[in-house]
């Protein structure tokens, strides 16, 4: 029995020494900074969504990943994930219940289609949105259904019904339609025509995929932002949001974890590396992005948000958003043993952080999906202005927590370990 667990100890000890010297050989304050200065320059032009810059940015991301020998999602033979966003600019539209005009400020439909002709032949379901319920959390219920509805709104929700417009602002193209109308009645016969102007702008996730040995089809999931705010009022003659920090640093990460992991090329796990697109704008980077995967088969993700700097407890240490949600933050704790660096808890719970980054969508579907951090949310100076820059970042202290992040994350990426699911009942 010794013997044998001498053989464990020496494969351990084994195992752990070659994950580190592979960090230590691929994860270093040169590399860090090489691609930091790409991703922050001013060439660069703060990454706004939407802008020639942000392609650019896209590119770089995407030969990175090519360069690590990557493999493309579902094989596209490219790393950009596209899709497009939408926009329905109202026109205008006409209601009747059992042949009577219904007022048009009483009626939003929820639509990407153009032109829509609906009434009480075209197999809607009609229901009733009764009172003293959430309203906002009901009608999204409807709205992301995937049914036709005819929505029968309850006038005690009249003082926020036009705010359902909200909705219509950046959609995913949608299958159905969903019809809401303030009333008290419950017509037999309806009738309602809409008109919008439908507005598409297309927008792009970086992926890169590196499958799994044995467990090709349990998906462990690395991710940070590569979009930032662009170009804003000038401060002391700079008007560029460099955003090294915010998320620079993350993708910095990503990609480094990317030649990593390739590197040591023995993850059970199939691993997806991903640069989302539009953290800033709503989140519609990783929204799409989530939706590409059953949530059952994702083991844990990782994001990475702003770690170029130190955290409030000094060097050698980071926060984790829902730390205790999951037990995933004690097993990357676990994997850490004996190399000095400490994962803490949120401190700044009262600024909804786990709800706020690009891991919110998937762990509300039950994913172990959680932010990595060091930001001083209560006095990080750069945050979100010009001054957000390389030069304020600690590329040394980043290097370190690139290579942690690495090395917590070994038992998971091995299939050893499988934190528990978020329970989606009690989140906010």
């Amino acid at each position: 029995m010794k013997k044998l667990n001498l053989t464990w100890l020496l494969l351990f000890v084994t195992t752990f020494l070659l994950a580190q010297t592979k960090a230590d050989q691929t994860i270093n304050a040169k590399e860090v900074e090489r691609i930091e200065r790409v991703l922050a320059s001013d060439e660069m032009k703060g990454r706004r969504v939407f802008s020639p810059e942000l392609d650019k940015a896209a590119d770089f991301i995407a030969a990175e990943f090519k360069a690590a020998g990557l493999e493309t999602w579902n094989n596209s033979g490219t790393y950009r994930q596209e899709f497009a966003i939408i926009t329905p600019r109202f026109k205008g539209l006409t209601c009747t219940f059992d042949q009577q005009p219904v007022d048009g400020k009483n009626v939003v439909v929820i639509t990407t289609t153009a032109s829509l002709t609906v009434n009480e032949q075209s197999g809607y379901e009609k229901v009733k949105l009764g009172a003293g319920l959430n309203f906002f959390t009901e009608a999204q219920k409807y709205i992301r259904s995937n049914k036709n509805y005819l929505v029968l709104v309850d006038t005690s929700y009249s003082k926020n019904f036009g705010r359902l417009t909200g909705f219509k602002r950046g959609m995913f193209p949608m299958k159905n339609n969903v019809l809401f109308v303030l009333t008290t009645a419950d017509p037999a016969t309806y009738s309602i025509e809409a008109q919008h102007e439908i507005v598409e702008q297309k927008l792009a996730n970086v992926v890169g995929v590196l499958p799994g040995k044995s467990k090709k089809n349990e998906y462990v999931i690395f991710s940070g932002h590569y979009d930032h705010i662009g170009i804003g009022k000038p401060v002391d003659g700079d008007s560029i949001f460099n955003g090294a920090n915010d998320d620079a640093a993350g993708t910095t990460a990503v990609i480094l974890l990317a030649k990593y992991y390739k590197a040591l090329n023995n993850n059970e796990r199939t691993i997806i590396f991903a640069a989302f697109t539009a953290e800033e704008s709503g989140g519609y980077g990783a929204q799409y992005f989530s939706r590409q995967f059953d949530p059952a088969q994702v083991a844990a993700m990782f994001n990475i948000e702003m770690i170029g700097t130190e955290s409030k407890w000094g060097k050698n240490s980071a926060y984790i958003t829902g730390y205790e949600k999951t037990d995933m933050g004690a097993i990357m704790q676990k994997n850490l043993e004996g190399t000095g660096f400490t994962f803490y808890p949120d401190p700044y719970t009262d600024q909804n952080l786990f709800y706020r980054s690009d891991n919110a969508t998937l762990a509300r579907l039950g994913v172990p999906a959680h932010t990595i951090s060091t930001s001083k949310m209560d006095s990080e100076p750069n945050y979100h202005k010009v001054s957000d820059e390389v030069e304020t970042l600690d590329l040394d202290n980043m290097t370190m927590i690139i290579k942690s992040i690495a090395l917590s994350a070994r038992s998971i990426v091995a299939g050893k370990d499988s934190p528990t699911r978020v329970k989606v009942d009690e989140l906010r």
